[in-house]
């Protein structure tokens, strides 16, 4: 069953074309997205440069994926990812590096 994102927790919702997922960026997800991107506040100085690139979006995404259901690879959650565009991530996007930022 899935579920909806929690603000409390800093939990941001994608739109997929297999359905909504939640992102929680808990502090193992951003470890393992550090260790692939490299340190985070150089992540969220380069979105706000506007020089995110989008497998770096995805790659933070993908370690934040909390309630995907046990079919779904990275190769295909990144293809809905792109094919959602990325006006449809920015909102989810600004949680994320909002969560960064303030640690809550």
């Amino acid at each position: 069953m899935r579920r909806a994102a929690n603000a409390a927790r800093g939990e941001a919702s994608l739109l997929l074309e297999s359905g909504a997922v939640v992102l929680r960026p808990s502090f193992a997800a951003l470890v393992a997205a550090e260790e692939e991107l490299g340190p985070l506040f150089a992540l969220v100085e380069r979105a706000a440069a506007g020089n995110l690139k989008l497998s770096e979006m995805v790659a933070l995404f993908w370690h934040c994926l909390y309630n995907a259901d046990a079919e779904m690879t990275r190769d295909r959650f990144s293809e809905s990812v792109a094919k959602a565009g990325l006006s449809a991530m920015t909102p989810a996007l600004k949680t994320l590096l909002g969560q960064i930022l303030s640690g809550q």
